[in-house]
């Protein structure tokens, strides 16, 4: 399996981040507003979408109830090639 990799800056955590940004963009969400439906300041949507804050497993699930997406889908994403960089 390797070694855990805990960093954002990985393609496959940018690729998770770019399919949520995608999805907001495609409900004609602003940040702001996303911000507001999960009641969170704008900046904490930014800094996600920017890869300066990572979201932790709940706070994920809570983000994808929000733009009403599947979680599971996302972890597809993370999964379609294997854990590894």
């Amino acid at each position: 399996m390797g070694t855990m990799i805990k960093s954002i800056n990985t393609e496959k955590y940018q690729e998770l981040i770019n399919w949520l940004k995608t999805e907001r963009q495609n409900q004609g969400l602003t940040v702001r507003q996303l911000a507001l439906i999960i009641d969170e300041p704008f900046q904490f949507i930014s800094k996600i979408e920017t890869a300066q804050r990572k979201l932790n497993v709940y706070e994920y699930v809570q983000y994808c109830e929000a733009l009403n997406v599947d979680p599971i889908e996302g972890l597809a994403i993370l999964s379609k090639k294997g854990f590894t960089n």
